[in-house]
């Protein structure tokens, strides 16, 4: 039996060495500027890299939150006459719509622009007539109001009901009166119709825009009201709200061009649209921060080369060829990357997860708020780390971690070694 010690192997010593002038460049070098570039270069990383992960994952949080509270509202499809009149037979669409195994709600509607006044206020509103047996179906809000205010909501009481923040305008409280402004439809130029109504309850969406503008009236009362014989349109509630363009597509085929289908994504196809935009230039924005802050890692290693010339020379003569010299500074500069990128991913996270805890300590101390309702339709600040955001983050800070190394590793291994060793 062989008595010789089995060795545990080695690392290359490029790893070592370039971990080695890593860690006396962190605190222990005799050059006291070269470890203050370095720590520099590391917290410029990290800086950078949480930023970016913080700001997306709060833009990710903004648009998720306000896309729900919008859905909670506004139908995943919505059917309506491509002239604008009342949907002919639309218990036939409906029946067809409902044959698609995804569909799990159909429910009527009718819905025009309208004024609402009370005193001296008066405040455009989307008037909308639902059917509060079947609008459950369809509608969040619906749900939440069907044991409440729903369950006495009967045609013919002359009823409505209000967004909190438009009954707040008009200054309207449960039980008063608000007037009803409408052209009147039969004699056009004529002066508008006032129709008093009884204000039976208000809502809140948690989206400004729809807290501030939505009226809801019997179905019956707003078929009256417009002079419609029947619904102007339908709303059908998905099973997975993301197959809504694909259903929306085959229901327009299959219903032919008299009648148009618009998904929730068409809606608001705009404010989708920029919010997408604002990520990616908010993306490439703070993507150059975290490019400033590697590329002091050029710095770091250019002093570090000059500071080790007498070292380098000494390889040389020892045997290292050119290759492993540029190894050790690459070794050096790509650990400083990697060291940067996980703490600042390690931050990020942090701050990212608590958002919704950190920013009203924030607002408290200060004694401000950083959402107003009626500018950013949402009031807290959300937040939504996403892997598909992170993972780019961290491997295009090491990216361009490794790409600083390049010059400063490739000039160690063009030193000379009797040109270094003849001043020492």
């Amino acid at each position: 039996m062989s008595e010789a010690v089995k060795r545990k192997p080695e690392l290359p010593y490029e790893l070592q060495l370039g971990w080695r002038y890593l860690r006396a460049a962190r605190g222990g070098s005799d050059n006291g500027f070269i470890s203050f570039i370095a720590a520099v270069a590391m917290l410029g990383i990290a800086l950078g890299v949480a930023a970016l992960i913080i700001v997306l994952s709060v833009m990710n949080g903004f648009s998720k939150e306000v896309r729900d509270r919008m859905l909670s509202v506004v139908a995943h499809v919505q059917i309506y006459d491509a002239q604008g009149g009342a949907l002919p037979d639309w218990r036939a669409t409906a029946a067809k719509a409902r044959r698609h195994p995804q569909v799990t709600g159909v429910a009527p509607f009718v819905a025009a622009q309208a004024l609402l006044g009370r005193s001296d206020e008066l405040r455009p509103a989307l008037l909308r007539g639902i059917d509060p047996a079947l609008e459950a179906e369809v509608s969040d809000l619906a749900q939440q109001l069907r044991g409440t205010l729903l369950k006495s909501f009967k045609p013919g009481r002359g009823e409505v009901l209000l967004g909190a923040e438009l009954a707040r305008q008009l200054g309207a409280k449960v039980g008063e009166r608000v007037t009803l402004v409408l052209p009147d439809v039969s004699r056009p130029g004529g002066a508008p119709r006032m129709v008093p109504l009884t204000l039976a309850g208000t809502f809140e969406a948690g989206h400004f825009e729809y807290d501030s503008t939505l009226a809801l009236v019997p179905i019956a009362d707003a078929q009256a009201l417009f002079g419609v014989k029947g619904p102007n349109g339908l709303q059908l509630r998905l099973a997975d709200r993301d197959s809504a363009p694909e259903l929306a597509q085959l229901l327009s085929a299959e219903l032919g061009p008299g009648i148009l289908v618009r998904d929730w994504t068409r809606t608001n196809r705009q404010w989708f649209e920029s919010v997408q935009i604002q990520k990616r230039m908010l993306f490439l924005i703070l993507a150059l921060i975290v490019a400033v802050a590697a590329f002091n890692l050029v710095s770091m290693l250019v002093m570090t080369v000059t500071d080790k010339q007498s070292d380098i020379a000494i390889l040389r003569t020892l045997g290292a060829t050119p290759r492993s010299i540029m190894g050790i500074f690459v070794v050096q500069g790509a650990a400083s990357g990697l060291i940067g990128t996980l703490a600042g991913m390690l931050l990020g996270l942090l701050i990212a997860f608590n958002v919704g805890t950190l920013v009203p300590a924030i607002e408290r101390l200060l004694g401000t708020t950083f959402l107003p309702a009626n500018v950013y339709l949402i009031s807290r600040m959300p937040s939504d780390p996403r892997a598909g955001d992170v993972i780019p983050i961290v491997l295009v800070s090491l990216l361009l971690s490794f790409i600083a190394t390049l010059y400063p590793s490739w000039r160690a291994s063009r030193v000379e070694p009797a040109q270094a060793l003849r001043h020492e």
